[in-house]
């Protein structure tokens, strides 16, 4: 599988502490690189999630970007309440139908980095 999400979230909220997993939202960019020829079919798909993200009760930002200098390098701005939002997000069926399509859509796997808002 090209997705590593739960071992990325461990090890960035463990060194943040319980205190941090508790209170504050969960801020990722994922970044995803279409394979290639396969960058309108990447960009359709990962369009196709935010409507229905947007909708779930612990989303609070899910915003698709495209790199202008590269073109099939997409860029996820996301933003769930908690962990529990964030785990409920990768559940859902509409999520779990496009992981199923990594192997097809991915040149590399999904790089999720977490931040922590600063100002």
């Amino acid at each position: 599988m090209r997705w590593r999400h739960r071992k990325l979230q461990a090890s960035e909220l463990h060194a943040a502490g319980n205190e941090y997993m508790s209170t504050a939202p969960l801020i990722s960019i994922a970044i995803l690189k279409a394979k290639a020829g396969q960058r309108e079919a990447l960009r359709a798909a990962l369009s196709a999630l935010v409507p229905s993200t947007r909708q779930e009760p612990g989303c609070l930002d899910y915003t698709l970007f495209e790199l202008r200098d590269e073109p099939g390098s997409f860029y996820m701005r996301e933003s769930f309440r908690d962990q529990a939002a964030l785990d409920t997000h990768f559940a859902t069926p509409y999520f779990q139908a496009f992981e199923k399509r990594f192997d097809e859509l991915l040149d590399a796997p999904i790089r999720l980095v977490f931040l922590e808002k600063i100002a």
